[in-house]
């Protein structure tokens, strides 16, 4: 009998361990990449370090850190979760450690690290990379897949579909044009543009524990704030850009964002610090003794919103001008007009109907021996290495469930 053929399309994180784990049992696997490069976004990623995964261990806690997908991969997860991917990692000499926050890194702190582990793998187990082939068109014939580029065409007894996410509808149309249902590619994990804020003039103030919410709704997300020359930004605007992608398009990126300074306290809370404060210190200058560890320029700024005087101090200070400054560190309230997003960093919502796609495989529901790994899948993550383990993970049961044959 002739040796089993898998075509893998895409050479980023998911391709190559989708082909890694399809090889095997004397299979023959090929990844088609469109580029001259392989694995470019896992060398860039995380400021060159690659952030390879979170120390999310449990299931549960692991998916709710996707605004698309969540359900789909608690099933995904069962099969291959963090613990499997540091496992991999280690098993080649790979070492990972975990940060204050959650995210893990080789402790190389060089993403080049985790590029050659994967390419050692892929040639030990005899993958076959084809650079520079745009696919076109992918037709099943006799019980093959036929893809074409411009002036080639390849065949192969199953495939992966591993092409990534793309901003544009047209990025999808080979898999569309196989039947399968295309989400709308919308941008994921991005900051919020205040142009005719005053905050704006603060840039470079970071706030480590503040609270973001989208007015009208119950779209919030707490954790570090930065302030830069746009706008806000920071993980808590990326990862609540994140959940709030699908509602910000429809809104074209226009509507107001309400920030609670300090995170962990409520309104109330704030005034009585406030008049604790004042009680004990009734002669010192408001504008010159921040509180709750805040920035000086950003309490400043809060005070100068609150129209205190510049010389006042905490004794000569009126009832409603501590309100509206309880009012201003409870809820500063900026203009979102527009939104800004990194290209190298650049996730998208959206992608191939996760309906039409078995959990436990990865196969189409569709189209017998098609499968999908990664984000051309309508699957994201916030930032932290979610991504990552999205791709590793269905890359892993896309690879695997391949291999399988009678």
């Amino acid at each position: 009998m002739d040796k089993i053929s898998i075509g893998v399309i895409g050479a980023g994180a998911a391709g190559y361990f989708a082909a890694i784990h399809a090889a095997q049992n004397g299979v023959l696997v090929t990844i088609v990449e469109k580029t001259s490069k392989s694995l470019s976004k896992v060398k860039i990623s995380g400021g060159g370090r690659c952030n390879v995964t979170h120390a999310a261990h449990e299931i549960s806690n692991l998916s709710k850190n996707y605004p698309r997908g969540e359900k789909f991969l608690k099933k995904v997860f069962r099969h291959f979760a963090v613990k499997d991917t540091i496992s991999w990692f280690e098993s080649r000499g790979v070492a990972l450690k975990t940060e204050q926050d959650g995210r893990m890194f080789p402790v190389t702190d060089d993403s080049q690290t985790i590029v050659d582990a994967l390419e050692y793998a892929a040639i030990k187990n005899g993958v076959n990379l084809i650079f520079n082939f745009s696919v076109d068109e992918i037709q099943k014939e006799e019980g093959r897949f036929k893809i074409s580029s411009k002036d080639r065409q390849l065949y192969f007894d199953k495939l992966i579909i591993c092409s990534g996410g793309s901003p544009k509808m047209d990025g999808f149309n080979f898999v569309k044009n196989l039947g399968h249902s295309i989400a709308p590619p919308i941008p994921s994990l991005f900051t919020f543009n205040t142009p005719n804020e005053p905050i704006k003039k603060l840039m470079g103030i970071s706030v480590p524990d503040a609270l973001v919410k989208l007015e009208n709704t119950k779209l919030s997300y707490r954790g570090p704030v930065l302030i830069t020359h746009w706008g806000i930004s920071g993980p808590a605007v990326l990862k609540l850009s994140a959940f709030g992608a699908s509602w910000l398009h429809e809104k074209n990126y226009t509507t107001n964002a309400h920030i609670r300074w300090i995170a962990n306290l409520s309104e109330n809370e704030i005034l009585e610090h406030l008049s604790e404060f004042r009680n004990k210190h009734p002669k010192k200058k408001v504008v010159s003794n921040p509180l709750f560890s805040l920035p000086a320029r950003l309490w400043e700024h809060l005070t100068e919103k609150s129209e205190l005087e510049p010389d006042i101090v905490w004794q000569n200070l009126p009832k409603k001008h501590i309100h509206k400054l309880v009012q201003n560190l409870f809820c500063y309230i900026v203009r979102i007009e527009g939104k800004t997003t990194f290209k190298e960093e650049f996730v998208t919502a959206g992608g191939v109907d996760l309906g039409e796609v078995n959990p436990e495989t990865m196969e189409s529901k569709l189209i017998e021996g098609l499968f999908f790994a990664g984000e051309v899948l309508n699957i994201d993550g916030i930032t932290g290495g979610f991504n990552f383990q999205a791709a590793w993970s269905t890359g892993y049961l896309a690879g695997m469930s391949a291999n399988q044959h009678e």
